[in-house]
């Protein structure tokens, strides 16, 4: 997983970044950063497919608890698998999981290269910021949400 999320921050999300936050937030991609999540309640939903004819994790989602009925939201694809619906269709799962579970809120950090795909599934930005990577970086990304029925 840790792979496809690296490419999906090197080919999609690098452009809209300087070098030096690119490789912060590539340096804070570990198989730790998974588990650790997994061990604070976080659900993850994994595509995989075949390229070059071995198979590869395509892209992930996630859903996790952020308060009561609000959860957290997230969605990775890599490069290759770029609008081929990947990643609409592993964000409908993190957001089915969201529901079932009671969640009436979804809140998404999102990266500045990914705001128009949340927009296009439903997403308002409710103000822009940065969020803090682990080596104390600040990462500019628009705050978004999105009301579930």
């Amino acid at each position: 997983m840790a792979d496809a999320h690296r490419d999906s921050i090197l080919r999609l999300g690098s452009q809209h970044y300087v070098t030096g936050i690119v490789h912060e937030w590539v340096g804070a991609v570990s198989p730790a950063l998974y588990l650790n999540a997994m061990e604070r309640g976080e659900v993850f939903f994994v595509a995989t497919g075949r390229i070059a004819g071995a198979a590869q994790v395509l892209g992930f989602s996630s859903d996790c608890v952020i308060d009561g009925t609000t959860h957290g939201a997230s969605a990775y694809v890599r490069a290759v698998a770029a609008r081929r619906r990947v990643g609409s269709r592993l964000l409908a799962l993190a957001e089915s999981f969201a529901r079932s579970s009671g969640a009436t809120e979804i809140r998404i950090e999102a990266s500045l290269g990914a705001v128009d795909f949340y927009k296009h599934h439903g997403f308002v930005e409710t103000t822009h910021g940065c969020v803090t990577l682990p080596s104390g970086t600040r990462m500019p990304c628009v705050f978004m949400r999105k009301e579930l029925r």
